[in-house]
């Protein structure tokens, strides 16, 4: 995700932002990966800009690297990631050792909670992308980034992707939440309300905590699916750890360029759900003239579980 989009990616220091939204050639100022032009020469794309997933493109080395970033990510997500983010990848039995196979994988999510795979070649434009979430359909990026770029990729690959979001939609109360939010973005296009709903993304799919009686716990794909997030969000007393509130975050800018000033913590996935279920054009008026505020700022209606020292801060802009 960039400026103002759900899903336009820069990946830095292993921090990754949101899945999938916003066409990339639709910003003069962002170039389209030379990654993603290779990936997919000579493919091409349904209107929907879906495509058959092309395992025979896959080599041995593209294994390797899905099986060494899982591999790193499971040692590392017990007593960090939610139980129902680990739940999920028992559950849907995701390979380790390759690229999952994208039909196999949809036969055990569509008896889990009706949600499938769709495969698609890298970022999609915003209302592709909330249509086929409000029909249960999660796009995925197919292919997978090369060996040399474990810790840096500017855009969401198949591992970003699959490993960071898929394992949650077998929980079927988070599975209902991310259906109900593209229905809404389709309703927050019509409205030139997206820069509050992608805030709301940025801070729950991607970049969400949650309560758990052991303590906080990761359930956003942009932490799990990163080695150094997944240990700087839960241990260092740098960010802001606050309770979550709707509005509050629809107001919130955001980091892309570092880790997050602040990760806003919810009680449990229900809270999600029930957050999303009212009409939202009431509370985008009403927000509408209230001025944004920074990615680490604090105010005085805020819960906050940890204010942080702000230590290592970047001076760079929020966006």
């Amino acid at each position: 995700m960039r400026p103002i989009r759900t899903q336009e990616y820069v990946h830095l220091q292993d921090t990754y932002p949101p899945t999938g939204l916003s066409d990339m050639n639709d910003r003069s100022d962002f170039v389209v990966p030379d990654i993603t032009t290779r990936k997919n020469a000579g493919l091409s794309h349904a209107a929907d800009y879906t495509l058959p997933q092309p395992i025979e493109r896959y080599s041995q080395a593209d294994h390797a690297t899905w099986a060494t970033l899982y591999r790193r990510q499971c040692a590392m997500l017990p007593g960090r990631a939610c139980q129902a983010f680990l739940d999920g990848l028992t559950t849907l039995d995701i390979d380790a050792d390759r690229i999952p196979d994208f039909e196999r994988l949809n036969i055990k999510l569509q008896a889990a909670t009706g949600w499938q795979l769709v495969a698609v070649p890298g970022l999609i434009p915003d209302d592709v992308f909330f249509g086929h979430l409000a029909e249960r359909r999660f796009p995925v990026t197919w292919w997978i980034r090369d060996p040399h770029q474990l810790d840096y990729l500017q855009e969401p690959d198949v591992f970003h992707d699959l490993f960071g979001h898929v394992p949650l939609l077998a929980n079927p109360v988070f599975a209902d939440y991310l259906q109900a939010y593209g229905k809404g973005g389709i309703k927050a296009a019509g409205l030139g309300a997206l820069p509050m709903l992608a805030r709301l993304y940025w801070y729950t799919v991607e970049f969400g905590l949650i309560r758990s009686p052991e303590g906080l716990r990761i359930y956003g794909a942009g932490i799990v699916s990163s080695r150094s997030e997944s240990e700087y969000c839960l241990d260092s007393a740098s960010p802001n750890r606050i309770g979550f509130d709707l509005s509050r975050i629809m107001r919130t800018r955001y980091r892309i360029d570092t880790f997050q000033k602040t990760y806003f913590v919810i009680d449990d996935f229900a809270q999600l759900f029930d957050a999303t279920a009212p009409d939202f054009t009431p509370l985008y008026q009403s927000l509408a003239g209230l001025p944004t505020l920074g990615a680490g700022e604090i105010i005085e209606q805020d819960t906050v579980l940890n204010a942080g020292n702000r230590e290592g801060w970047a001076d760079t802009g929020d966006v």
